[in-house]
């Protein structure tokens, strides 16, 4: 079914399909930070992050949030729906931590009254600044409407992940997500895991995600993996 490849990311490599509407997100074992400059590979990771991925896909999907998945290959295969990407990464924020500390006064910890939601440009190359509506509009990004719907669909998924995760013992600080239009319909794309969040044990408070990587906290696929367990623990029957 794999045929063309027709991205490599920092993470995931996308293949064409017979089906020129449907995709193959290959889940990969690199690891990238502060866009690009650290770099590494770590045994394990890609399968717990689609693993991870494809149950959060699965309970948004079953919550009215429609997604690009379609199902798994293979333990590191997503079937996906070709979408054409927002250039936005929408950062969501309960807690404060990461850039939002260093950039304004707040202080690590400090938990939001309402979740923040910000917009930053898809870009390395200018370093994905963070946009305003006026701006993404401009540079025809998205449209109002669009921007619209994408803020009340990551503030949907927000109000969804929070308690599925303290069910299972981890905070969500923040995290990020992209968007995707197939037929004039917004859909979440990419992938929700510890690439993507900020997972914190919520007894401890120890990171649980790729900070682990970025600050050398410890043991990056220990962490990786005690994420997968909480949240796929079916992978380890």
């Amino acid at each position: 079914m794999k045929k063309e490849q027709l991205y490599s990311g920092k993470a995931k490599t996308i293949y064409s399909t017979e089906d020129p509407e449907v995709f193959i997100a290959e889940f990969r074992n690199s690891l990238t930070a502060f866009n690009g400059e650290k770099k590494a590979e770590a045994e394990k990771k890609g399968f717990y992050n689609a693993q991870i991925s494809k149950k959060i896909f699965e309970m948004l999907e079953a919550n009215g949030v429609k997604t690009h998945y379609i199902k798994m290959l293979s333990d590191i295969e997503m079937l996906v729906k070709k979408v054409e990407i927002v250039k936005l990464e929408v950062i969501v924020r309960n807690i404060a931590a990461g850039s939002i500390t260093r950039k304004y006064p707040v202080k690590e910890g400090t938990v939001f009254e309402c979740p923040i939601i910000s917009f930053d440009y898809k870009s390395d190359e200018f370093g994905d600044p963070m946009l305003n509506d006026d701006i993404a509009v401009a540079l025809g990004i998205a449209t109002r409407k669009e921007l619209e719907t994408i803020r009340k669909l990551a503030l949907r998924i927000n109000e969804l992940l929070v308690p599925y995760l303290d069910e299972r013992e981890i905070k969500l600080p923040d995290f990020k997500l992209e968007f995707g239009r197939q037929g004039g319909e917004i859909l979440l794309a990419d992938e929700i895991s510890c690439d993507t969040c900020r997972f914190w044990d919520k007894k401890t408070g120890e990171s649980l995600d790729k900070d682990v990587f970025r600050f050398d906290k410890g043991d990056l696929l220990k962490a990786y993996e005690e994420v997968a367990r909480r949240i796929v623990p079916e992978i380890f029957e």
